[in-house]
């Protein structure tokens, strides 16, 4: 067994040591370290992308439903969990997928581990992009398959691997369309004829890409118009939909076995149902009012062409994650500190999060943010650069 003491203080010396910082959050992207009178720091941490965790129509959705039905399911849907807010919310979201049918989960990991578990096994094989989020990765483990990863986004090194490693059993692509640590897009349209062509299945997460990108926020699954091609969509409730949770969307025989072989659904408490009432109420907000991706799509190009005109010559990207790569973990806590002073909070990204020598700030843009907030924010980066 490792020495505790050994390992923490390992992890001290070379910047990786992990603590929970107390905010208080004071809402519209605003918060503060708890416990003193420091000033309001910009939040550019937070995933509430739409800022639809303040919007009414969430708020009284588990209000109402919170005096309904109490504060929890109490137990798992398999047993007496099951509400009706439940189901309306998975037909909701297999509308918005494109798919037959959905299930949710009570978060993101659960149902990437618990998805990836029930369907593949050891004389099965998955091919996954080397930063899929760790989630992902512990799925696989879980299921014991035999695990071909491929560069990420590189669609040549995984044409390769499909024609030397895909052999008999199930062969499962996974992808995340929006990748949360980088802020790129997975090309799904070439993703999906691989699939076709190589016979495999192929999930992807939209974790950060639901209610961001697509007509009527069906993520970038929607917006390329591959809903077809996507045996899993997965995706949670806690980014842009302002609640909290998880869903994934198939056919109706995938959804049958996933709620017979998911363990992280079977033997899971299910969501209270104030929280997926708030869900529904976000998926429903998300196709009635695309003015709220517009606005945020506005903001993000605006802090983006504010950087550019500042001097700032790297790639900024298509999503609305910006990474700015630091390097060595120390430095990017250090600038993380350096911003704090300038009101914004930045955290810092480090390994085991992001590979050994990519330590970054992400910088999530939200419509909290006003075009004020994002101009000082471009000021403060382009000081901290020196451009």
């Amino acid at each position: 067994m490792v020495e505790i003491g050994d390992w923490l203080r390992a992890r001290q010396a070379e910047g990786t040591l992990r603590k929970v910082v107390g905010l208080d959050h004071l809402g519209h992207g605003r918060v503060r370290l708890a416990g003193g009178s420091g000033p309001e720091l910009l939040d550019f941490s937070s995933n509430d992308y739409l800022a639809l965790s303040e919007h009414p129509a969430l708020i009284a959705a588990a209000a109402e439903a919170l005096h309904r039905y109490g504060t929890g399911a109490g137990a798992a849907r398999l047993m007496s969990g099951n509400f009706p807010v439940h189901q309306e919310l998975e037909a909701a979201v297999a509308a918005l997928k494109g798919q037959a049918a959905a299930l949710i989960f009570g978060s993101g990991y659960s149902a990437n581990v618990g998805i990836i578990a029930a369907l593949m096994g050891r004389d099965d094989v998955i091919f996954t992009d080397r930063l899929n989020h760790a989630s992902i990765y512990d799925g696989c483990r879980l299921a014991g398959a035999r695990l071909a990863r491929f560069r990420h986004n590189d669609l040549n090194h995984l044409e390769e691997l499909l024609a030397s490693r895909r052999a008999a059993g199930t062969a499962l692509i996974v992808v995340e369309s929006v990748y949360s640590m980088d802020g790129d897009r997975a090309p799904l349209r070439e993703l999906v004829r691989l699939k076709e062509r190589h016979g495999c299945l192929l999930m992807v997460d939209e974790a950060h890409a639901t209610g961001v990108f697509g007509a009527n926020g069906g993520g970038i699954i929607e917006e390329e118009g591959v809903a077809d091609g996507v045996d899993l969509a997965m995706g949670t409730f806690g980014k842009a939909l302002g609640s909290y949770g998880a869903y994934v969307a198939a056919s109706q025989a995938m959804i049958d076995f996933l709620i017979n072989r998911a363990r992280s659904f079977i033997f899971s408490t299910a969501l209270p149902p104030a929280v997926a009432a708030a869900s529904l109420a976000a998926v429903r907000i998300i196709q009635q009012e695309p003015r709220l991706r517009q606005e945020l799509h506005q903001k993000v190009a605006m802090f983006k062409a504010s950087l550019c005109q500042g001097g700032f010559t790297a790639d900024l990207g298509p999503t609305q994650i910006i990474p700015l790569q630091i390097g060595e973990s120390a430095r990017a806590v250090a600038a993380a500190e350096e911003l704090r002073a300038h009101g914004l909070f930045v955290p810092a990204v480090r390994p085991p999060t992001v590979p050994e020598g990519t330590a970054r700030l992400r910088f999530s843009i939200t419509r909290h943010l006003s075009e004020a907030d994002l101009q000082q924010a471009a000021t403060a980066i382009l000081s901290l650069l020196r451009l």
